[in-house]
């Protein structure tokens, strides 16, 4: 039997719904950590599935770190307006450019990197986790960091 806090800090751990965050825990015998693992697998599953769909809605994010030396701005498309709008995404803008920043681009593609706020993700494993958040296919169209 999974119990509800399971269920609640496994949701705050990975922003899925609650009904597929019982499916796992159910699937994972009430561990959180294998859990997690099912929810990514099918995250990734989900967004392979989008990966095809067209993406003509979106935003532009910037950043400029406080020393004003460095920045980064990343165009990030997704296929709705509703979803454009919504602060999960924008917020998903910001990260992406707080990791262009963070990280010269030399070291590994964008896509490849591990993310700087949870090394256990990769910036794609990131961005799988929004498109299964959201239903929709998001896409990094353009992106550039500039450094004095």
């Amino acid at each position: 039997m999974v119990e509800i806090d399971q269920i609640k800090k496994l949701r705050e751990e990975t922003g899925v719904s609650i009904g597929e965050c019982k499916k796992a825990l159910e699937g994972a015998k009430g561990d959180i950590k294998k859990a997690t693992e099912i929810l990514k697998k099918i995250g990734q599953d989900f967004a392979k599935n989008k990966s095809q769909r067209e993406t003509k809605k979106g935003i532009i994010e910037s950043y400029v770190h406080s020393g004003k030396r460095i920045g980064a701005i990343v165009e990030l498309h997704c296929e709705s307006d509703f979803v454009a709008k919504s602060e999960d995404f924008q917020k998903l803008a910001h990260e992406l450019c707080l990791q262009i920043v963070a990280i010269p681009l030399e070291e590994n593609p964008l896509l490849e990197q591990l993310w700087i706020r949870d090394e256990t993700k990769t910036v794609s494993d990131l961005i799988d986790e929004y498109i299964s958040k959201f239903g929709e296919n998001i896409i990094i169209k353009r992106f550039a960091r500039f450094e004095i």
